[in-house]
């Protein structure tokens, strides 16, 4: 095990005393091994499925205008999810590293790219979708007990006033505490400090509510196909309608920024709008590669677990749209009064999957899909919460996060530190009410990183060609030229036609740069005083 390990970036023969690798070696020394093929494929199952895809196909239903466009979109996020997920295997079995992502960056690119995708991680990405899931655990529970409510206020601090800024609107959110955001609070809390206990606790409490949450959407695809059929849904999204609008010369009107002209764009562009919606909600797929020094025989289970997780989620992601177009019409009015008559895109607050379960079952229907979402949302956050601490573990750990995170709890071998952390920020962004906006304005920064880190694979093609790869991406190298090919163009398009979901993101990364050169400057200075 050692010597494959110890391979992973170059041959034994060749590898000099003190290299990178070795110095880095400590990490799988200090922390157990106690994930199997199946806990780490549930991590990537479980981090995916939240809430978003009960949600997001009515914001798509509104930009794309075609049903056939509705499943391109969730299409085109699963092909990309998919071919990353497969790249992103050999760079899992070639460094099976606590930090995963985080680790591909360093090794490939260099220590501060590694940094800056840690520093936007910690600040925003995982942080702040811990805060928004725990938030939307909040929301439906608050569908069986009333008083739990965002406008139930146990102290409000500040209403911070819209603040218009160029493309974008930043501020208009309440400051404190009511009792929606305090549930957020406390399963964070409660989340985190379970997870101190021992990885197979952590990993326990995934897979059960993992298989729960797919059982959920197996369900709701089974269910819509056996009952969920409706006669005007039909007519009105298959019959002779299921492609309209989405020729390649078909034009899409788009808003440009927030309150910025209405423009017309081709179809490929409005696909690439509509990733802001799919392509993120199946992100996270990625959270088992932080994980990977807990993963057992990881050179084999890593890239399975990626292929078979994604795989399985986008399936099901693309059979509940399905069932959406089967149930409801595409087309509809907001301010109609049945749930037909609103159709997908204007499902009531947006949540398409309520207006298809309430549809088939009534009211009860209803019900059902916010336990649905409960339970999705708690194991999400689950993951993510048990996930995220090992990033910043493996960057204190090379002196570029707080010294004390870099310490593992003397029973549980879990790196405690680091999750109270993560906890405090979390729970942070919760009271602010700022997660939304943050989680909106890093999409495009999100995607820059998955770029970056493909990137790193053909670059340690290239500057490491005799590293022992158990696993070889599958297609390479067209598979992920392709990814980045398109990648790039969803980005352009962000950049052009969403200026809101780009430039804030950038500037997020930007200013890691001073950063991560104070904090290296002291790392250092520390090791030579030492």
């Amino acid at each position: 095990m050692r010597q494959c390990l110890g391979g992973a970036l170059s041959t034994p023969t060749t590898r000099p005393a003190g290299s990178d690798w070795e110095i880095h070696s400590h990490q799988d020394k200090e922390l157990v091994k106690g994930l199997g093929l199946t806990s780490a494929t549930m991590l990537v199952m479980g981090s995916m499925i939240g809430s978003g895809i009960f949600i997001v196909s009515a914001e798509i239903a509104r930009e794309v205008d075609s049903p056939a466009l509705l499943i391109g979109a969730w299409a085109v996020a699963g092909f990309m999810t998919i071919v990353a997920a497969l790249s992103y295997g050999e760079l899992a079995a070639m460094m099976p590293r606590a930090g995963g992502q985080y680790v591909y960056l360093r090794e490939a690119l260099g220590p501060l790219w590694g940094f800056l995708y840690g520093w936007t991680l910690f600040l925003v990405i995982q942080t702040g979708t811990i805060a928004a899931v725990g938030v939307a655990f909040g929301k439906f529970l608050g569908v069986f007990f009333p008083a739990i409510s965002s406008s139930h206020w146990i102290l409000h601090l500040w209403k911070v006033p819209p603040i218009p800024l160029g493309p974008m609107v930043l501020g208009n959110m309440d400051v404190g505490i009511n009792t929606q955001n305090l549930v957020a609070i406390l399963l964070v809390i409660f989340l985190s400090v379970v997870n101190i206990f021992g990885l197979k606790t952590g990993a326990l409490i995934q897979n059960v509510f993992t298989a729960a949450k797919v059982s959920a959407l197996l369900g709701l695809a089974l269910f819509g196909l056996a009952l969920g059929r409706n006669a005007h849904a039909l007519a009105a999204n298959f019959s002779g309608h299921f492609w309209r609008n989405a020729g390649l010369g078909a034009q899409h009107a788009v808003q440009v920024g927030v309150g910025g002209p209405v423009v017309l764009v081709g179809t490929l562009t409005i696909l690439a709008v509509a990733q802001v919606g799919s392509l993120f909600s199946a992100d996270a797929w990625n959270n088992v590669t932080f994980t990977a020094g807990e993963v057992k025989n990881p050179s084999r289970n890593l890239p399975l677990s990626l292929a078979l997780g994604t795989g399985v989620v986008i399936a099901l992601y693309i059979a509940c749209n399905f069932i959406y177009l089967l149930a409801l019409p595409l087309d509809g009015t907001a301010g109609a009064a049945t749930i037909l008559g609103r159709g997908v895109k204007f499902a009531a607050e947006d949540r398409v999957g309520t207006a298809v379960m309430t549809q088939m079952f009534g009211a009860v229907g209803g019900l059902l899909m916010a336990g649905a979402i409960l339970i999705s949302a708690f194991g999400c956050a689950n993951g993510l919460i048990l996930s995220g601490a090992r990033v910043y573990y493996a960057m204190a750990k090379d002196g570029l996060f707080f010294k004390g995170v870099a310490s593992l709890h003397p029973a549980y071998k879990t790196p405690a530190v680091s999750l109270m952390v993560q906890m405090v920020w979390a729970c942070l962004l919760c009271v602010s009410g700022s997660y939304g906006q943050l989680l909106d304005y890093i999409i495009f920064a999100v995607l820059v990183f998955y770029i970056l880190t493909i990137v790193g694979l053909f670059v340690l093609r290239r500057t490491r060609p005799d590293a022992e790869r158990p696993y070889r991406a599958v297609g390479y190298p067209v598979l992920p030229a392709i990814y980045i090919v398109m990648a790039l163009f969803i980005d352009v398009v962000l950049l052009r036609y969403k200026p809101q979901f780009t430039w804030p993101g950038l500037i997020v990364v930007l200013l890691g740069i001073p950063v991560y050169y104070a904090w290296s400057r002291s790392a250092g200075a520390k090791r030579a005083s030492a």
